[in-house]
């Protein structure tokens, strides 16, 4: 792999070795990708306003969350189906989160399963539940993280139904998969890719075996979690969920101040403002567009951490002005990974941290708490 200097190069160097198909898949959003720009442009309006002449020689990234210290504010936000990308690509990053000092979510479509994860990394676990049809199959999935010892669940609700993504549709990758001339030719011109997967195997989604007794491949497996999800799920099964949890809960997907008021008032423990990367709802506000009213609403009751478009350093600097605790990055040790497994995901964090640290003493803040809304300016978009 060529040297790699920013996020964006572990994406270049994911673009170059997997087929379009699937690197299309991981990279890309729903229907016209408005709000997976957005996401990138809601940071480029947010400039900062530096102090000078302060001594930021030692500068201070750690912080707390749930009564436990992370070396930065920030987790890996879950990411499904990494194994088709790179073979063991899940274990790569969870490996490489715990050696960074931060959490790791698994993902209920991951290519590896809860205690495969949990017998790989000595790092702080979350697991995150997609809502399934099946609610004692779903129990199952939940008992299984708490048995393997998992800090956190994280219930994803934003996906009620999976969004429309056009990207897939013209490359013909749907699910179940069907081979076409236009994918059998895109695999083929990424020897490398298809030696791996022919000598691993096509990767399992091991958290949903049994989800359909019917399903036997990794496709057909994915094809029915996207028919289980479940649109009737509303906040009285949610709290069903809080009261069979006994640790902490976390609701991704929170984009409306009414919605995060009424989660603090059910006793979650926090909040994710998230629009699933943009790969959901097309035209939905950019996620650090929606913070501040969260926060707002949040009223410190409970931690507020944002997802969706963190490619850079300062990107959790701006996050952190504008009220959150933290932030879940996903493309970014994504992209590492497939690029060159545990060692790029390893690479992408380390571009994280130097670019996190860089940033707070450009700006003259030396501690996560000195950065405040006074540190930016917001520059209004273009007409």
């Amino acid at each position: 792999m060529r040297p790699a200097y920013a996020i964006h190069d572990l994406r270049a160097a994911a673009h170059r070795r997997l087929p379009r198909a699937i690197f299309d898949f991981f990279d890309g959003g729903a229907e016209d990708e408005i709000t997976l720009q957005a996401n990138r442009t809601a940071f480029q309006r947010q400039q900062f306003l530096p102090r000078v002449l302060k001594d930021v020689s030692h500068i201070d990234t750690r912080t707390e969350l749930f009564g436990q210290s992370s070396s930065m504010p920030m987790a890996i936000a879950p990411t499904g189906a990494v194994g088709y990308g790179y073979a063991g690509g899940d274990v790569a990053i969870a490996k490489a989160a715990a050696a960074a000092g931060i959490p790791f979510t698994l993902s209920s479509t991951a290519t590896a399963s809860i205690e495969r994860i949990a017998d790989a990394s000595q790092g702080r676990l979350w697991f995150q539940a997609y809502i399934l049809k099946d609610k004692a199959f779903l129990a199952r999935l939940i008992e299984r993280a708490r048995v393997a010892e998992y800090e956190a669940l994280m219930i994803t609700v934003d996906l009620p139904v999976g969004g429309k993504r056009e990207r897939d549709q013209r490359n013909d990758f749907s699910v179940p998969f069907r081979f076409t001339p236009r994918n059998v030719f895109d695999f083929a011109q990424k020897p490398g890719w298809c030696l791996q997967m022919l000598r691993h195997g096509m990767p399992i989604m091991e958290n949903l075996i049994g989800l359909d007794e019917k399903a036997k491949s990794a496709s057909s497996m994915a094809s029915s979690v996207g028919r289980n999800y479940d649109p009737a799920f509303d906040w009285a099964a949610l709290q069903q969920i809080r009261d069979l949890w006994p640790r902490k809960l976390i609701l991704k997907g929170v984009m409306h101040p009414d919605d995060a008021d009424r989660a603090c008032n059910m006793g979650l423990d926090a909040l994710v403002v998230s629009n699933h990367g943009g790969r959901q709802l097309d035209g939905a506000v950019a996620t650090l567009d929606a913070l501040p009213d969260v926060v707002q609403a949040a009223a410190e009751r409970v931690p507020v951490w944002m997802d969706g478009g963190v490619r850079r350093g300062q990107d959790i600097v701006k996050a952190l002005a504008l009220g959150a605790g933290g932030v879940l990055i996903g493309r970014a040790t994504l992209f590492g990974a497939v690029s060159d497994g545990e060692r790029g995901a390893r690479r992408a964090l380390e571009i994280m941290q130097t670019e996190l640290v860089r940033t707070m003493q450009l700006c003259g803040v030396r501690q996560l708490k000195e950065i405040t809304s006074a540190l930016l300016v917001s520059r209004r978009a273009s007409r």
